[in-house]
């Protein structure tokens, strides 16, 4: 029987809990829900031949001890399996202080069900398994590329910050550059000027040359 043990607890207390067959799995499962309770998700220990496999989500932790030789895809859906349906059975309403064996009547048969269930078609829980493993791999896939596209965010925030001052400097060299052609229009236009009253100022000098050198401007 790869599934032997398993129930739900609530910090050190075994709310409802299943066993295959007689052994000790309860007191040995004691000495690791302390470790377990304290790591968020999940976590797996072997003991003499049996894994223990801890689910601990949302204040409760699921358990179920199983022979190391039926891996870890089986135990794993497993918790999964007990988890969903120990939510959609109870969900936020159980109160906080249950006493040991409360839900035994209750949810304990349902944990002999998913058990027989669970050993009777393996199968079922390995497929559901390997979903979930591709559903989590496509999942860190996706961080992944989230991560990557917010660095690339942090790259394109850079770029555009040197584009902004790219652009800030060009509109200053622009502006620099009309006041610099207005300037020398300014200057082309008063050489003109200046090179106009020369010209006229010699056109003066020589007719008052030859008018006066002729004696006509006098007649």
């Amino acid at each position: 029987m790869p599934l032997v043990y398993v129930s739900v607890c609530q910090g050190s207390v075994a709310l409802a809990e299943y066993a295959g067959f007689q052994g000790n799995f309860a007191v040995v499962a004691r000495d690791y829900l302390d470790k377990a309770t304290k790591l968020e998700g999940k976590s797996r220990y072997e003991v003499d031949g049996h894994s223990l496999n801890f689910l601990n989500r949302g204040g409760f932790t699921y358990l179920v001890i199983a022979s190391v030789d039926s891996g870890v895809a089986l135990p794993s859906a497993f918790l999964d399996k007990v988890e969903a349906e120990f939510r959609a059975k109870y969900g936020a309403g159980l109160q906080l202080g249950a006493a040991a064996g409360s839900l035994n009547a209750t949810f304990g048969k349902q944990l002999k069900q998913l058990t027989e269930n669970a050993t009777q078609h393996p199968e079922e829980f390995s497929k559901v398994a390997a979903v979930q493993k591709k559903v989590d791999e496509a999942k860190a896939v996706m961080v992944d590329n989230i991560d990557a596209v917010l660095k690339r965010g942090e790259k394109l925030e850079q770029i555009q910050e040197k584009t902004e001052d790219l652009m800030a400097e060009a509109d200053r060299f622009r502006d620099g550059a009309v006041r610099v052609k207005r300037k020398l229009w300014w200057q082309n236009c008063k050489m003109k000027i200046v090179v106009a009253l020369a010209v006229i100022l010699l056109a003066v000098v020589i007719f008052l040359l030859v008018c006066f050198s002729g004696g006509n401007c006098l007649k």
